[in-house]
């Protein structure tokens, strides 16, 4: 495991939105309807941003009230950094679109895995 997905392992940090359209709207269409959402990691070298598969039976948006832009998300979902299968669980504020996440080790890949 490579020392950038070490740190994104070994404890929370502050996330964001990422993606070029960083919007409640977005943010939302991309959960609902794509599947597929950006986490950014903003305090690693130039900053993170991951692209996940989101894991329906493991995001919560009953605290969530996308009409309104308040509550929160929680958001899990897969995908690979540096040959190395994590899971990424992040809680979003939907007013200020920013919370903490970190990454969850699940297994070495190699290369073409």
């Amino acid at each position: 495991m490579n020392e950038l997905v070490q740190r994104l392992v070994e404890k929370k940090h502050p996330v964001v939105l990422g993606g070029s359209r960083s919007s409640l709207e977005e943010f939302e269409k991309r959960i609902k309807d794509l599947g597929y959402v950006f986490i950014k990691f903003p305090e690693t070298r130039g900053g993170t941003d991951l692209g996940v598969q989101i894991d329906n039976s493991r995001t919560d948006l009953t605290q969530a009230n996308f009409a309104q832009g308040t509550g929160s998300a929680h958001i899990e979902g897969s995908l690979v950094l540096d040959y190395t299968r994590v899971r990424c669980v992040a809680d979003i504020d939907l007013t200020t679109l920013t919370g903490s996440g970190q990454l969850v080790f699940v297994e070495e890949v190699g290369v073409g895995g």
